[in-house]
């Protein structure tokens, strides 16, 4: 009868892992919370808008949060979208309190995320580029041999 060792490889798993974990946790959560708590925002000029959290980024000792957010919409003035999410960041707070068992409740910063309107940037150069078909090129080289073959007789 034979016996066969079986190692069981453990991770340890450090306190900065935990950490980071944890913070990915809170960000997530605290997204989630924000989005919902938006809805419920009464200033017309983020109320007018469509407002939504792309992200957050809580500090570690939870003092502070940076808010993502991107606005969608026509007519939409972004610096006043801005001011109507500054001037309800105490109400908005207030909720976060209530809604997650932080110790800390961070004080939030709101910055605008551009990555919405680059990325419809980036699809309009590709669609131009994609209009621009081989067919039309093939075209133009013809027409440039005509050309040339009439400038010699």
């Amino acid at each position: 009868m034979s016996f066969t060792a079986f190692r069981i490889n453990t991770t340890k798993v450090t306190e900065t892992d935990m950490a980071g974990y944890r913070q990915g946790r809170i960000n997530e959560q605290l997204t989630k919370e924000l989005a919902e708590i938006l809805r419920t925002v009464k200033d017309p000029r983020v109320n007018n808008a469509l407002v939504s959290i792309t992200g957050a980024e809580c500090a570690a000792d939870l003092k502070t949060a940076k808010i993502y957010y991107s606005a969608i919409g026509t007519n939409v003035d972004l610096d006043e979208i801005k001011k109507g999410l500054v001037s309800a960041a105490g109400y908005i707070r207030r909720q976060v309190a209530q809604r997650l068992n932080l110790r800390n409740t961070p004080e939030l910063r709101f910055i605008l995320d551009e990555s919405m309107q680059k990325g419809a940037h980036m699809s309009e150069l590709l669609r131009a580029i994609a209009d621009k078909t081989p067919e039309s090129d093939a075209n133009e080289i013809e027409k440039d041999e005509v050309k040339a073959d009439s400038t010699y007789e």
